[in-house]
């Protein structure tokens, strides 16, 4: 499976102001990145929090990006997918109002039993992977295989992708820089949840491309391996 994150960030590497209340602020051309890259792939995914406090459906927007899906071989509507690890996600969020295509809800063991049927009873399927966070080298092997997953673009939030990445699954990372600073302790970032815990394990990166366009910068990165590390002696 090819798997993609994209992220539109601050120039301090921040998705969302200190209140994680998510709202867009990249411009028309990062929105136009945003739906380009969900009518490559067939499943979009994003966190529960991301769908809860803004009115997302994780569709592949206008015509013209369905008929791009057509094109490449790919069905109209990409599948959908929410990662709810502790099954908080609202069961009467805007996304399960829309059902052009099926809702998946990744969960881990830490969903009470009520919480698993409420979210049942809207999605087309809940899965358990994992005890206390997702296991994302199961939930992929199990899209893949049930859902006949091949491609799949992360939308975040910061726990998810971090999840992702430490999973060794991303293939590709497209980062929109743009000209704003939330600041704030608080507020989230690109990769939060447990990270890689110190340099010598961090993920490498290559640099793809790079464009700037009005203020904006966008970056597209290859997600290479965990190599070791030393730093140079000054």
């Amino acid at each position: 499976m090819h798997v993609y994150l994209n992220v539109a960030m601050t120039a301090d590497g921040k998705l969302a102001p200190a209140n994680r209340r998510f709202v867009p602020f990249g411009s028309k051309h990062d929105m136009e990145l945003l739906l380009d890259l969900r009518a490559r792939c067939d499943a979009v995914m994003s966190g529960a929090r991301t769908v809860d406090l803004y009115p997302v459906n994780l569709g592949p927007g206008p015509k013209r990006f369905r008929e791009r899906r057509l094109k490449r071989g790919l069905a109209e509507y990409n599948l959908r997918v929410v990662v709810s690890g502790s099954g908080s996600l609202n069961p009467k969020a805007p996304i399960f109002d829309k059902r052009f295509s099926p809702i998946i809800v990744l969960s881990c063991e830490r969903i009470s039993r009520q919480r698993l049927k409420r979210l049942q009873a809207v999605a087309s399927e809940v899965k358990v992977f994992g005890e206390r966070e997702v296991d994302f080298r199961l939930a992929l092997k199990w899209l893949e295989r049930e859902w006949n997953v091949k491609s799949l673009v992360c939308e975040g939030g910061g726990e998810v992708n971090d999840g992702l990445l430490r999973a060794g699954f991303v293939d590709e990372i497209y980062v929109t820089i743009c000209p704003l600073i939330f600041g704030g302790n608080q507020a989230p970032t690109m990769a939060d949840g447990r990270g890689f815990g110190q340099l010598s394990a961090a993920l490498d990166l290559s640099e793809r491309s790079r464009k700037r366009i009005g203020d904006e910068l966008y970056l597209v990165y290859g997600a290479g391996s965990r190599t070791k590390r030393t730093r140079s002696k000054s």
